[in-house]
């Protein structure tokens, strides 16, 4: 059974073979899940996977192979291999490793699932789902414990060790129409206890009422250019688009960044406060080491439209000569509005609720184009009909100067914590 003694193992053959610098990543996941398929509800399925990534250095050359089958014989042939991709490879001399720093061990969550309490959380939301939303068909659900164990050491004395468990629920599902059924629509959640019923975590209530209404979907009477409303499900997704073409390792290494010069100026409306907190209390997941093998820290990413930080690995930040981000991002925090849901809906003149996008990723200047799907009509205030899926287009960097408003509400994910945001300047096709 792979152990942390594999682990070391494995960084002490690397640097016999000659790596000048290594690191040793071993992760040991089990899973315990429940499924709903086609109806009926499947007992528990236990699965245990293990994975290796082994990274070289030597002549400023990188190497790096994972593993899944991980043994004391297949680690020779390992090592030579990441080596001869090492050697392989072009120099560079940006390629580095974390620096040493002291031995740590991270908890977060239970060791081992409640079974019981598993099983009856799923047959309630089941139960509770046939009674409170008739229309709905619950096309597929799980609910699984995770428990994940990770050993991250390298050749400079890092030797962490993170030990994590909690549960998610994820469910698909559409609703019965006069015309038959609605498209698909899906959300989810982590946790680290099964406290309260799945039916009152993140928005499921919101997103099933919604769908529930039975209200066959209608185009948009015409094309036009108006407001929408990001739901907290559809959020987080924007948010790291617009971060992925501006502030991460690509962009900035590439020089295509429009904020490759914005750090400590405005780049957002002044609404908007965006923290990555991924040791914080307020996010269930999160992580403790980063993917280069520091201890993660949280960080404000845009305070108040300000920009704070760039988002750079260690690589990305010898590239390009500026800070590397104390994490790798997600773990988002937004900072709630000043005014309830409500009110941002009643201060639309013309637009839609967006729940879910669907498209390509936006060009480097912002612009972006895709279908938005389970979506309502907005006008004079009010939530009209559910709109059929139409094309939507605007520039991402243009959207979020322009927010009108942010809700006093937010939704816990669990791996994120998002309100609703109000901008302006989406064009909606008929």
């Amino acid at each position: 059974m792979p152990t942390k003694e594999l682990n070391h193992i494995a960084l002490d053959a690397l640097k016999q073979a000659g790596a000048e610098k290594a690191e040793a990543v071993l992760v040991k996941t089990e899973k315990t899940e429940l499924n709903l398929e086609n109806g009926a509800l499947k007992l528990i399925r236990t699965t245990i996977d293990h994975h290796l990534r082994l990274t070289a250095l030597r002549d400023q050359r990188q190497g790096s192979i994972l593993l899944n089958k991980i043994n004391r014989n297949t680690l020779a042939a390992a090592v030579q291999e990441v080596l001869a991709i090492a050697a392989s490879s072009a120099p560079d001399p940006a390629h580095d490793i974390a620096p040493y720093q002291p031995a740590k061990v991270f908890d977060k969550g239970e060791a081992t699932p409640d079974l019981d309490l598993m099983y009856e959380r799923f047959k309630t939301f089941i139960r509770d789902v046939t009674v409170d939303f008739p229309r709905i068909i619950l096309l597929n659900a799980y609910l699984d414990f995770t428990r994940q164990t990770t050993f991250f050491q390298n050749s400079n004395g890092v030797d962490f060790t993170v030990n994590q468990g909690g549960y998610r629920f994820a469910v698909t599902f559409s609703a019965q129409e006069a015309t038959g059924s609605s498209s698909f629509n899906n959300t989810g959640f982590f946790t680290q206890n099964l406290d309260q019923d799945l039916l009152d975590c993140g928005s499921l209530r919101i997103l099933l009422a919604q769908a529930n209404q039975g209200q066959a979907p209608r185009k948009v009477p015409e094309k036009f250019t108006g407001e929408v409303i990001i739901t907290p499900d559809c959020l987080e997704g924007f948010l790291h688009s617009l971060l992925g073409i501006t502030i991460s390792d690509g962009p900035l290494i590439a020089g295509t960044s429009p904020f490759r010069h914005k750090l400590e100026q405005p780049v957002a409306s002044p609404d908007l406060t965006l923290a990555s907190r991924p040791v914080s209390p307020e996010i269930k997941s999160g992580y403790f080491i980063t993917s280069d093998g520091y201890e993660a820290q949280n960080a404000t990413i845009i305070e108040h439209g300000v920009l704070k930080t760039f988002l750079l690995s260690q690589y990305g930040a010898n590239k390009t000569g500026l800070p590397r981000a104390v994490n790798d991002g997600g773990a988002f925090v937004v900072t709630p509005g000043d005014q309830p849901l409500a009110a941002l809906l009643k201060g639309v003149k013309r637009g839609r609720l967006l729940n879910r996008f669907s498209g390509g990723a936006p060009s480097p200047n912002g612009d972006f184009s895709g279908v938005a799907k389970n979506s309502f009509y907005i006008e004079d205030g009010a939530l009209q009909y559910p709109l059929c899926e139409t094309m939507i287009a605007g520039n991402l960097i243009h959207l979020f100067q322009s927010i009108t408003g942010i809700s006093q509400e937010r939704i816990d994910f669990g791996t994120a914590l998002l309100p609703w945001i109000r901008a302006q300047g989406i064009t909606i096709s008929g």
